[in-house]
């Protein structure tokens, strides 16, 4: 008995030493990507080990998520910090609509790494040479469940365009191409080029890209205002010369109570890294991020992300504040 309370004072005591500690521990933030295999988790392990690296008070980590909404859903909730968005998605949850319907996020942008042009693709053997040909015709919107499909559902109803929809994985879309069962299918593109999936297609079904119209450009720019308009150069792959598209941008997105000063510390470490970003994600290699995001943004950015842009004598849109 009389050992334990002489080991009181020494307990106090220790406690009381380690209190300092304590006050001084390290921020944790949760960072929100997607599934593990995709690249775009392994950008966002490359800027949580940049944010960690730039600054010893924060502990950053990432987090496996279902990508887009589950993120925006999570930020709501406060269980991350910031995550990986679409840029049309984002605009629906700060709107309340579509996805979001009853259910308006304050999420704001911190910044957009990777441009998502999308591209009407059809075979070239199929007769069809602009996106009116395609009503009826069998066609694939995108990935059954992507944000790809979603939006090309949206954008072929605004136009007035309804083809005999074929749904599918990407496999079963490029499978349903190559045999002539679909003439073609919507897919993003990897900045102003096909992706892997369009490229093997193409290597073996001569294709032919779509673009669109000027009064086509003007529908979509009044109608689905969080969607981008992207001049496309073309080439030989595409059958084509220069061609508009749309698409949506991939960013990232705060938590709708994130401070202003740690936003602004993430946007800034991000911004002036030029190897991990680079080695992760190679796209966004020789890209400027700031001005690509000023570029394509369609919602209203965090106070932390335009502090830092003004900061480096770039000019935010008033749209964007």
């Amino acid at each position: 008995m009389k050992f334990t309370n002489l080991l009181k004072p020494a307990t106090l005591l220790m406690a009381t030493a380690v209190m300092p500690f304590a006050a001084a521990a390290q921020e944790r933030l949760a960072f929100g990507a997607t599934n593990a295999q995709s690249a775009h988790y392994a950008y966002f392990a490359a800027i949580t080990k940049i944010v960690n690296q730039a600054y010893p008070d924060y502990q950053a980590s990432v987090v496996e998520t279902g990508a887009t909404v589950d993120n925006l859903k999570r930020m709501a909730r406060g269980q991350l910090d910031i995550g990986l968005i679409t840029t049309s998605a984002l605009y629906h949850a700060n709107s309340g609509i579509k996805t979001f319907e009853g259910n308006q996020i304050d999420s704001k942008l911190l910044w957009a790494y990777s441009l998502a042009p999308q591209n009407v693709v059809v075979r070239q053997d199929s007769g069809i040479t602009s996106l009116e040909d395609l009503a009826g015709v069998r066609f694939g919107p995108g990935q059954r469940g992507s944000s790809t499909e979603a939006t090309s559902l949206d954008v072929m109803a605004t136009l007035g365009v309804e083809p005999d929809w074929v749904r599918g994985s990407n496999g079963e879309l490029a499978a349903a191409i190559k045999d002539n069962r679909s003439v073609g299918f919507i897919k993003s593109a990897v900045g102003t080029k096909f992706d892997a999936l369009t490229t093997d297609i193409a290597t073996f079904t001569p294709v032919q890209v779509l673009g669109l119209t000027d009064d086509q450009v003007s529908t979509i720019k009044a109608e689905l205002p969080e969607l981008s308009v992207v001049e496309m150069p073309g080439g030989e792959m595409e059958n084509s010369g220069p061609y508009t598209a749309w698409g949506f941008m991939i960013g990232v997105s705060a938590r709708p109570d994130l401070s202003d000063d740690v936003a602004y510390d993430i946007v800034k470490a991000v911004m002036e890294d030029d190897v991990e970003q680079a080695t992760a994600f190679p796209t966004v290699k020789g890209q400027n991020l700031a001005e690509l995001t000023l570029q394509y943004a369609t919602s209203k950015l965090h106070p932390g992300a335009i502090r830092y842009f003004e900061e480096i004598g770039l000019t935010v849109p008033d749209a964007l504040k």
